[in-house]
């Protein structure tokens, strides 16, 4: 006779955060976050938070995955499930979790997923394929954050540039993520900004029709003035009460096999 392993129980909350940026971009989640009786797993991915961003030169995006999962892993313990907070690519390491390890995931909180870049080099997009040949060429590649409202704004510390060939690791990360999301069934919130500077709006639909999320478990929470730090910038507030009241709402659920 086997034993059972032990039915799993929502135990914490794992924040992830975005290519080039560090902990301070996801920083103003961590107080009203941590007023639930949950664990928080804040995972500073491989590279980042460095002096220089030739740290993160010869890093790949199974690196970052590796880091996710092992926070994960870690917050779970023998019976625990944890929301999954990412933004931008935090949210696709967020993704890539939920598709590889579901029995860990309670469910997503997906922060400006970054499913169509607005550059013309990004996967999905016109110019996608001469991002190779641009790299061979292009050693590093400027990385500007911006703000909608720099007076209303918390200016997180990031790196300014990054290495072309690890933008090129993103964009493999993101293609593959595009590959497994339809596996995905858990539920989901997504914060899409209307007007940003790096990721399109219809990233956020793409996204929802992707998912296996059932339409009831899955919604879009809109914002019209911010940028891409959505955690640092005007609407810094509501994205963070948005976050709170799905982390509120999953820890009133009844345990569920979705």
């Amino acid at each position: 006779m086997t034993n059972k392993p032990p039915e799993r129980r929502l135990t914490g909350i794992v924040i992830l955060h975005g290519f080039t940026a560090n902990l301070e971009s996801v920083r103003e989640l961590f107080g009203p976050l941590g007023r639930f009786d949950l664990k928080l797993a804040t995972p500073l991915l491989r590279g980042h938070g460095a002096d220089s961003p030739e740290r993160l030169r010869g890093v790949t995006w199974q690196e970052w995955l590796d880091d996710a999962g092992r926070a994960l892993e870690a917050l779970t313990g023998v019976d625990g499930k944890a929301v999954v907070l990412g933004h931008s690519m935090g949210a696709l390491l967020a993704l890539q979790l939920a598709a590889r390890r579901p029995e860990l995931v309670d469910s997503l909180i997906l922060a400006t997923p970054p499913i169509r870049l607005t550059s013309p080099l990004g996967p999905g997009r016109p110019l996608h394929f001469l991002a190779p040949l641009v790299s061979r060429f292009v050693d590093r590649w400027g990385m500007e954050a911006k703000f909608a409202d720099p007076g209303n704004a918390i200016i997180a510390e990031q790196y300014e540039w990054a290495p072309t060939k690890t933008i090129l690791s993103m964009f493999d990360l993101l293609e593959d993520t595009m590959r497994i999301a339809g596996r995905v069934r858990l539920p989901a919130l997504i914060l899409q900004a209307r007007h940003e500077s790096i990721v399109r709006p219809e990233s956020a639909e793409i996204l929802s029709r992707i998912l296996a999320t059932p339409p009831a478990a899955r919604s879009i929470v809109w914002f019209d003035k911010t940028d891409h730090q959505i955690f640092c910038d005007c609407e810094r507030k509501a994205a963070v009460e948005a976050a709170v009241k799905f982390v509120a709402s999953r820890i009133n659920s009844k345990p569920h096999n979705p």
